[in-house]
C-alpha cells in the first residue's frame, strides 16, 4: 500500500506581495526550498492562517524573503498574511513508518530561523 505522508512544512511564512494577472502558484525564497527539500513546480498545500484558505498550488523559486501569492492563487490572500504550505511524498507504509517530516520555520523577513 501506498500513503501519501508529510513530507515537509513550513510555518511562519507571510505574504510579500501577491500578483493576479500571472499564472496560479506561489513564489518562496530559495532558503526555504532548500531547507524544506521543495523542488521549484512541486505541487503543495498552502494553508492562509488569517483567512482560512487552503489550496493546492505549485512552487515558484522567489527572491530572498519574498513570498508572493501569483495569478487565481493572489485572491486566496492579502500581503501580510501568515502561510502554512505543506509539500507531501508518497511513501510505502514502511517508509511511513520510519518518516519524520521536515519542518522549516522562517522568521518575520520569510528566512529560515
Amino acid at each position: 500500500m501506498q500513503r501519501v505522508m508529510c513530507k515537509s512544512k513550513v510555518y511562519g511564512l507571510q505574504v510579500t506581495d501577491k500578483n493576479i494577472g500571472c499564472g496560479g502558484s506561489i513564489e518562496l525564497p530559495p532558503d526555504v526550498l532548500e531547507e524544506a527539500d521543495i523542488l521549484p513546480g512541486e505541487i503543495v498545500l498552502v494553508v492562509n492562517v488569517c483567512n482560512g484558505e487552503r489550496f493546492n498550488t505549485y512552487v515558484i523559486k522567489g527572491k530572498p524573503g519574498q513570498c508572493g501569492l501569483l495569478g487565481g492563487a493572489a485572491r486566496l490572500g492579502e500581503i501580510g498574511d501568515k502561510l502554512l504550505v505543506i509539500s507531501s511524498g508518497w511513501m510505502t507504509t514502511e517508509e511511513a513508518r520510519m518518516h519524520t517530516p521536515i519542518i522549516v520555520a522562517v522568521d518575520d523577513k520569510n528566512c529560515v530561523k
